[in-house]
């Protein structure tokens, strides 16, 4: 059977987010969906994967929704399901700025940009092209030339704007993020902020990546994306590869979690250089009494000692 992977968000007034939760997940259960859903007094925001069938009558469902009226989906072909189980949470944001005073995208937010005037505007010399996601999902890939905030999380964003004002002062600013959600709320508050000049890329980079006309280009790399796929394809006239290995630095765009569960970094690692390091993002790492790595592969403990000692006399040799 094929499968499809929706992906969408809806600003809107849910008036008792629990109660719609619950009865939102027996409804995706009854569909045989599985993915994640977050639901706030503010909307909604999801991803979920099932067979084309069941994934369009869900869809349908949404679109005649009263409450979602215009609601829209960016849809990927799938070989299988994308979650392992389905999830709906209530949340007391959609995304989280972590802000005082809450930003409303239906009030203020920057100005949408299509992709095709987005991949034009982000070529002008006095355009910032600012990435709203975290590093790791820059680090695997993102647009030429734009800005790496060193932010692990959304909400970390205000602060590190605030640290690098003096780059964004009288620039057109152009942000983007994965499905668009994260930009609603970020691109509005560099408005309120004192930023006039704001653009933002209208359906994020999953609506770039299938518009006709920009076809992905300048977008090297892979997009990341929270589901069991981790990357997936964006730039349909040529890749390259920007991902760098973790240990080595050569290219990889494949991730990995440190098999430390108190670390759980998440890196770009080939699968020789995990096994090398028995899973640890670093010597503490491998060392780890609670190592998944070693525990899951039921590796020796000569032998892991015997590899650890290689480690370290590696690391004390540099």
């Amino acid at each position: 059977m094929k499968y499809q992977v929706l992906l969408y968000y809806y600003y809107t007034d849910i008036e008792a987010p629990e109660e719609f939760a619950a009865e939102h997940l027996e409804l995706c259960t009854d569909m045989n969906l599985k993915g994640r859903i977050l639901v706030a007094t503010e909307g909604i925001n999801g991803t979920v994967s099932g067979t084309v069938a069941d994934t369009e009558r869900y869809k349908e469902y949404m679109e005649n929704h009263p409450l979602f009226e215009g609601i829209t989906f960016k849809i990927d072909e799938s070989e299988d399901h994308a979650f392992k189980k389905m999830h709906v949470r209530p949340r007391p944001e959609l995304v989280n700025l972590s802000l005082d005073e809450d930003i409303d995208p239906r009030e203020l937010t920057g100005e949408y940009l299509e992709p095709s005037e987005f991949m034009k505007e982000m070529q002008d010399d006095n355009t910032v092209l600012l990435d709203a996601r975290n590093t790791y999902e820059y680090d695997v890939g993102h647009f030429r030339g734009a800005i790496r905030p060193e932010v692990e999380t959304f909400r970390d964003l205000p602060e590190w704007v605030a640290d690098n004002r003096d780059m964004l002062e009288g620039k057109r600013i152009l942000t983007y993020c994965t499905g668009g959600i994260r930009c609603e709320k970020f691109s509005g508050w560099l408005k309120r902020e004192g930023f006039d000049d704001v653009g933002q890329l209208h359906g994020g980079i999953a609506s770039y990546s299938k518009d006709p006309v920009a076809k992905g280009q300048n977008w090297d790399g892979m997009m990341y994306v929270f589901d069991e796929r981790i990357t997936v394809p964006v730039n349909q006239v040529e890749h390259t590869v920007v991902g760098r290995d973790h240990f080595d630095g050569t290219p990889c765009e494949r991730y990995t979690n440190c098999a430390d569960p108190d670390c759980n970094a998440q890196i770009l690692a080939s699968e020789e250089n995990e096994a090398k390091h028995l899973g640890g993002c670093s010597i503490e790492c491998t060392k780890s009494p609670k190592n998944r790595y070693i525990i899951e592969n039921e590796l020796p403990a000569e032998a892991v000692e015997a590899q650890i000692q290689k480690l370290e006399a590696e690391y004390y040799a540099k």
